[in-house]
């Protein structure tokens, strides 16, 4: 079993900086990707980007040069930098963790508006 805590999310202006964690405790040494998704209004939930634990990233194609993923494999988290953000970055954001499962955390908002 794995839990997953995320923290950071808020209001933000346009162009401006936001940076997302996400802590997971319990079976952290069997984990293997790590990643955030978001879900905007009306929306889909989308991936946004994803690392492995060798640090191999993913990103969408929206967020490239904007948003960086990290993660502490030590620490079992994960972070999300997120860089000159938009309006239309405003979502919720979901991280994730594959274990022999997928495993979520309850989500944070972020909202962009000036």
């Amino acid at each position: 079993q794995v839990q997953l805590v995320e923290s950071g999310g808020g209001l933000v202006q346009p162009g401006g900086s936001m940076r997302l964690s996400c802590a997971a405790s319990g079976m952290i040494s069997s984990i293997n990707t790590m990643g955030w998704y978001r879900q905007g209004p009306g929306k889909q939930r989308e991936l946004v980007a994803r690392i492995t634990s060798a640090g191999s990233t993913f990103y969408a194609d929206f967020v490239k040069g904007r948003f960086t993923i990290s993660r502490d494999n030590a620490k079992g988290t994960v972070y999300l930098q997120m860089n000159n953000l938009k309006p239309e970055d405003t979502a919720v954001y979901y991280c994730y963790c594959d274990t022999a499962r997928r495993y979520w955390g309850q989500g944070t908002q972020v909202t962009v508006s000036s």
